[in-house]
C-alpha cells in the first residue's frame, strides 16, 4: 500500500449518537465515542486523516456530502436508518466523485423486511455489514484502498 496521505470523511447517520445504549442486543455495547477512537487509530496505522461527524438530518448529511470533493478522497458513510429511504443521500453520493463504501454494525439483511432495501448501496462502491465494529474498520481500509487507487 502506498504511504500517501489520504483524507477519509465519515459520517455516521441518524441514532448512531445513542450507541452503547440503543438496543444492544442489536448494535452492541460500544459507544459511538468508542468507535471513533478504534476509527482514527485504524485510520493512523493505514496512513489516514479522518474527519468524523454524526448527524441526525438528513439535510445535512447530504450537505456535508456535497462537500467532499473538497475535504475528502473518500466517504466511509453509516446511513443508519436513511439507507432505506434517502434518495437525497444516495443522489449526494452520486454527485461527487469520492468513492463510497457503506457501512452498517447489524446485518441489515437478517432484520426486519423493510431494512433490507439499501437505497445508498447502488450509489457505493461496496457495503459492508453484520460485524459491528469489524464493518466500520473493514470499510476504512476499503474506503483508504479505493482513494488510493483513484
Amino acid at each position: 500500500m502506498s504511504a500517501e496521505k489520504v483524507s477519509v470523511f465519515v459520517i455516521h447517520g441518524p441514532n448512531l449518537h445513542l450507541l452503547g445504549r440503543r438496543e444492544p442486543d442489536i448494535y452492541g455495547s460500544l459507544s459511538l465515542e468508542q468507535i471513533n477512537r478504534a476509527l482514527e487509530e485504524e485510520g493512523r496505522n493505514l496512513g489516514a486523516e479522518l474527519s468524523i461527524v454524526q448527524s441526525n438530518h438528513e439535510g445535512e448529511i447530504v450537505e456535508l456530502i456535497g462537500d467532499c470533493d473538497d475535504k475528502a478522497d473518500a466517504l466511509l458513510i453509516n446511513p443508519a436508518a436513511y439507507t432505506h429511504t434517502s434518495v437525497a443521500i444516495r443522489d449526494a453520493i452520486l454527485a461527487v466523485s469520492s468513492p463510497a463504501v457503506e457501512v452498517h454494525i447489524s446485518n441489515i439483511y437478517r432484520r426486519e423486511e423493510f431494512r433490507r432495501e439499501s437505497l445508498i448501496a447502488p450509489a457505493a462502491a461496496g457495503v459492508i455489514a453484520g460485524f459491528g465494529l469489524d464493518s466500520y474498520l473493514l470499510g476504512l481500509r476499503a474506503a483508504v484502498n479505493l482513494a488510493r487507487k483513484t
